[in-house]
């Protein structure tokens, strides 16, 4: 309804004073304010990038928001999701943000759906609104909402962010690409780790997620050049924005339906493997692994191979760390043989994974090893919990 019967959209005193400094601007005036009241906006996902842009589409006047989660509020997420508080941790992540909207805005009518986005319900999700905005992690949802938006001819604003930088533009907007333009092909699965693994900048989230909110807004207005066609990349250690040219592949397949979108970016298959090479690998609990270190046993070498920070986070008493950067180039397995020599190997990460494909490697170099299920976050859950979770 990016058109909408203003006439019939009216402003209430209080609205007038909440929003003056919006109305006097010729770009928005009182007809931009009851655009921005008549329009509605899906949010998909409340973490780093929905947590900002929600409280600026709340704080413009959008008079529908629809938010599409179906996580709970960890500690962990408090340093950049800002919507959420101390006091809705372990809570509904759609409640939380439910809850600090209305606060801002009680005027802005609220829909929540706490369900995981999917082919199934992408369409009916999506269909009452007028603009998608996209702050998911993960790339088959990506590519789903992207394809849905496609279907309905609906804009989707997009944004992503990794440690230090970060990405907006639009897509589908005004007959410009998609983000099947971008990336024809999904990268191979693992292939960019997640920020739970690589980490991210609290306050890069803000800014990637502002944009998103002030090119939903312009949209709506019918004001400004929007990102459209434009890739905008931001890198704060340097405080550098740059901006690449997106232009429709006209050879692009055309999106007719919703498909399998684990199967087309190579989930199942990577799970499948992963499962195969854990098979292939010995496992014990960190119960047994602090029964192993209470004995006294001095004829194994315990193994970590997160990345040094992690490292210094916390640890596991007598661990020795090897990256596994380190060990997939090769340099590290050198190291590994002379700190093994003769004893047994027993390697850890945070979860399990990472250590699983270092045993990999290390076993086609003629080392076999035995991985700690659950690495250190079982460790600090299950045996110490004086060890920091991260």
């Amino acid at each position: 309804m990016l058109n909408p019967n203003l006439d019939e959209i009216q402003l209430t005193k209080e609205e007038y004073e909440r929003y003056s400094r919006h109305i006097i601007l010729p770009e928005v005036g009182l007809e931009g304010q009851k655009r921005l009241k008549a329009a509605s906006v899906l949010c998909i996902g409340t973490g780093g990038l929905g947590a900002p842009l929600l409280l600026y589409l709340a704080a413009a006047g959008i008079g529908r928001i629809g938010i599409v989660d179906f996580d709970v509020v960890d500690s962990s997420n408090l340093h950049r999701q800002i919507i959420h508080g101390i006091s809705w941790v372990g809570k509904p992540k759609i409640e939380s943000a439910k809850s600090r909207v209305l606060e801002i805005n009680p005027n802005c009518q609220v829909d929540l759906y706490e369900t995981r986005i999917s082919s199934e319900n992408a369409l009916d999700l999506i269909k009452p609104y007028d603009v998608v905005v996209d702050g998911t992690d993960n790339f088959p949802t990506r590519y789903l909402v992207n394809d849905a938006c496609v279907m309905l001819n609906k804009p989707n604003v997009y944004g992503s962010i990794f440690r230090f930088e970060g990405q907006a533009t639009v897509f589908n907007y005004e007959g410009g690409p998609n983000y099947r333009d971008l990336y024809p092909e999904p990268p191979p699965p693992g292939m960019v780790p997640s920020c739970a693994e690589g980490g991210v900048l609290g306050v890069l989230c803000g800014i990637i997620g502002t944009i998103q909110a002030t090119e939903v807004i312009k949209i709506i207005l019918g004001q400004g050049n929007t990102l459209s066609g434009r890739l905008m990349l931001y890198n704060a250690l340097e405080m550098k924005f740059r901006e690449l040219k997106l232009r429709p592949n006209p050879v692009r397949p055309v999106i007719e339906k919703l498909i399998d979108y684990e199967e087309f970016c190579g989930i199942p298959q990577a799970k499948a493997e992963e499962a195969k090479q854990q098979m292939e690998i010995s496992e014990m609990t960190v119960q047994d692994l602090k029964e192993l270190l209470d004995s006294g046993a001095d004829d194994f070498v315990l193994l970590d191979v997160r990345n040094p920070n992690e490292y210094e986070i916390a640890k596991i008493p007598g661990s020795v760390l090897v990256p596994l950067p380190d060990i997939e180039s090769g340099q590290g397995i050198e190291q590994v043989k002379e700190l093994v020599n003769g004893h047994r190997l027993i390697a850890h990460c945070k979860l399990g994974g990472r250590s699983a494909k270092a045993l990999s490697i290390l076993k086609d170099a003629g080392i076999e090893g035995t991985n700690v299920k659950g690495g250190i976050t079982a460790w600090s859950r299950e045996v110490d919990p004086s060890v920091p979770e991260y």
